[in-house]
């Protein structure tokens, strides 16, 4: 699902590497829009979600995987996330339902009606 301009909004998560922490990298995630997060000190938690997402990622679609191309490599990634992981993978933290089907629970598309009887005025 597509919110806007690329880079709005999005939270970058990271470590606090010097990578990430350097000012021509943070002035690169302001000019996309793009918001920046660090784990806090010492605390390896922080990004396990990410963590998680990307090691289940790399396993099921990248492995060792050479592509050709920038354009291969978008293709592997985006049939990965939005038919698989965000329409059919179903999460434990979400009630064991897809991303797609927790958020048509409280936000429907445009124009949509709420399936849930807690949102309808019955």
């Amino acid at each position: 699902m597509t919110r806007g301009s690329p880079g709005a909004g999005i939270i970058h998560h990271s470590d606090r590497g010097s990578t990430y922490a350097g000012n021509k990298y943070r002035l690169l995630l302001t000019k996309l829009g793009m918001l920046s997060s660090m784990s806090a000190k010492g605390n390896c938690y922080d990004n396990a979600a990410m963590e998680s997402f990307y090691g289940r990622f790399k396993v099921s679609s990248i492995g060792n995987e050479v592509f050709a191309d920038e354009d291969e490599l978008k293709a592997v990634v985006f049939e990965y996330i939005e038919p698989y992981y965000n329409r059919f993978r179903k999460h434990s933290s979400l009630g064991y339902k897809s991303p797609i089907q927790f958020e048509e629970n409280f936000s429907p598309p445009m124009g949509g009606s709420v399936k849930d009887e807690a949102f309808t005025n019955n």
